[in-house]
């Protein structure tokens, strides 16, 4: 399979399962990986700065109308949606919460599917509200390859469980298989 983008969405535990794939990746991985991970507006850049100086792949939170590139890992801002436009640049807004969240991991996985069809890959990831059920359910929809973290290994396995709930989640695998895929493929 062809990928052109991955997505992944996390809340809960979500630095310690990041951390786990995003460390492993070289700086030359070939696709870019788009993240919502929840946190509060106050964190801003912490997030960032930590993966930062763990990975060797480059790691940046997404600005307005930025340009989508290979090989880059990009967060959604503390507090905006983020959305992938027709053209893949990125658009940040602040809707309405959805499942309680800005960023929203639905919001992110229903614009990605509807840009990339059948070459996105979305990952759930750790969590503990059902945002991402409904992006991934798009996403299958839209031909795009799911996977969920195995709930049995999550810090917070609510989120992975509601994903594979929908019956949309083609791979249930652990954080180290989940590693390995990303791997092979960039």
């Amino acid at each position: 399979m062809n990928y052109e983008a991955v997505v992944i969405g996390t809340s809960a535990g979500g630095l310690f399962a990041l951390s786990t794939i995003l460390e492993a990746l070289p700086a030359t991985f070939t696709l870019p990986i788009v993240v919502v991970q929840h946190r509060s507006k106050e964190e801003r850049t912490l997030l960032e700065d930590v993966l930062s100086q763990k990975c060797e792949i480059r790691i940046k939170q997404a600005d307005e109308k930025e340009k989508i590139t290979p090989g880059t890992v990009y967060f959604a801002p503390p507090d905006y949606h983020l959305l992938i436009e027709q053209d893949r640049t990125f658009s940040l807004t602040s809707d309405e919460r959805v499942n309680y969240s800005r960023p929203s991991i639905d919001v992110l996985f229903e614009t990605a599917a509807y840009v990339y069809k059948s070459r996105l890959l979305a990952i759930i990831l750790t969590g503990a509200n059902h945002d991402g059920a409904a992006g991934i359910k798009r996403a299958r929809k839209a031909g795009g390859t799911t996977i969920a973290q195995n709930p049995a290994e999550a810090q917070y396995p609510v989120m992975p469980k509601a994903a594979i709930d929908t019956g949309c989640i083609q791979k249930i695998l652990k954080l180290e298989e989940i590693k390995a895929f990303l791997i092979k493929l960039g």
